[in-house]
């Protein structure tokens, strides 16, 4: 069915985003008109700093122009202002608003924060670029688990020490150990895909349960504790929602067998940060990968920052070069989908806010 709109569907630019990626999203269709001006959007500090510059300061007369410029448009690219305070005002502000095209594979948590009500969100829809950090995160969970099975950790440390042991440490084969990945989708899928072609054995967890080409056995949270006895290695995945709060507290950390990497790429309201650390010092989880933290940025005093045994990421593991123009990519695709009227990919739930 194609869409009913008038002939004109208006698409402003909310973000940072180069000037040949717009014309990108021009060239979707005759039908579409691009809203961007750039003097009104904060400069990117580094390859998709949605965010820009926070030293970058609108005059009242630009802050007027850039919410005048959203408030003509039915479709967004990126939250204004990249912020939850942004959303509500614009969904607040423009009646005409139809979607929304969030920078993050993660927006439910900012959908959330927004404090909007259901009956105010289903007024429009939400994308996600979920999918667009899948290579990437899925080489950074690689990473981990290849640091803590090659002891990298140690390594670093003997050598700033320049210690060279009497008694040499072996390291452990990847190939042929057991990877259990919580939350088998797009990351999730496209980790274990990188895992397989290390030798790793994968076993997983998915809200619904159902046979996967490539995966051992899968299970819901309810039976993470069963996979996790026999688990080499973990990654999680897993968003932030009340359903995956803390699902990686004492209980988890004591059913995995002593010497297990952990990895995670997902949310970190999913672990319980105290119990990693006495997992950590335990020997129960030998070595811990992080790029992401219950309160970013890390708090100055958490014991994760010095810890010899954990690898802090500033949750940048998703950033490539690339990332712009894959977004991009991905929302002329969904821009095509609406403009015939299809059903939009990646949408957040507005209830359990994923």
């Amino acid at each position: 069915m194609m869409n009913t709109m008038t002939t004109e569907t208006a698409v402003a630019i909310a973000v940072p985003l180069e000037a040949e990626l717009v014309e990108r999203i021009r060239a979707v269709d005759p039908s579409v008109t691009v809203l961007y001006e750039p003097e009104l959007l904060p400069p990117e500090r580094f390859p998709a700093d949605h965010s820009g510059d926070p030293a970058f300061q609108r005059t009242p007369e630009q802050e007027e122009r850039y919410w005048a410029m959203l408030g003509k448009a039915q479709v967004l690219y990126g939250f204004p202002n990249e912020s939850p305070a942004g959303l509500a005002r614009i969904a607040r502000d423009n009646p005409r608003l139809q979607w929304i095209h969030a920078m993050a594979a993660g927006a439910g948590g900012a959908v959330k924060a927004s404090g909007l009500d259901a009956e105010t969100l289903n007024k429009f829809k939400v994308t996600t670029s979920a999918g667009v950090h899948a290579l990437p995160l899925a080489e950074f969970a690689a990473l981990g688990i290849l640091n803590g099975f090659k002891r990298s950790a140690e390594l670093a440390q003997d050598q700033a020490a320049r210690v060279w042991p009497e008694l040499r440490t072996p390291t452990r084969l990847v190939n042929g150990s057991s990877l259990v990945v919580t939350g088998l989708g797009e990351i999730g899928l496209e980790t274990a895909r990188v895992a397989r072609a290390l030798g790793m054995k994968v076993s997983g967890t998915k809200r619904n349960v159902e046979p996967i080409d490539g995966i051992e056995e899968v299970v819901d949270n309810g039976g993470l504790a069963g996979l996790l006895a026999s688990a080499d290695a973990v990654v999680n995945t897993l968003p932030g929602t009340p359903y995956t709060e803390k699902l990686f507290n004492r209980e988890i950390f004591g059913a995995m067998k002593p010497g297990t990497v952990f990895v995670n790429v997902g949310r970190g309201t999913v672990v319980d940060e105290d119990a990693l650390a006495e997992a950590l010092e335990s020997g129960q989880v030998s070595y811990a990968c992080l790029d992401v933290f219950a309160v970013e940025p890390l708090p100055q005093d958490s014991p994760l920052w010095n810890h010899p045994k954990a690898m802090v990421s500033p949750h940048t593991s998703a950033l490539s070069a690339a990332e712009n123009r894959l977004i991009t990519e991905r929302f002329c695709s969904n821009l095509r989908t609406f403009l015939d009227g299809g059903e939009l990919p990646h949408l957040v739930d507005t209830v359990h806010f994923y």
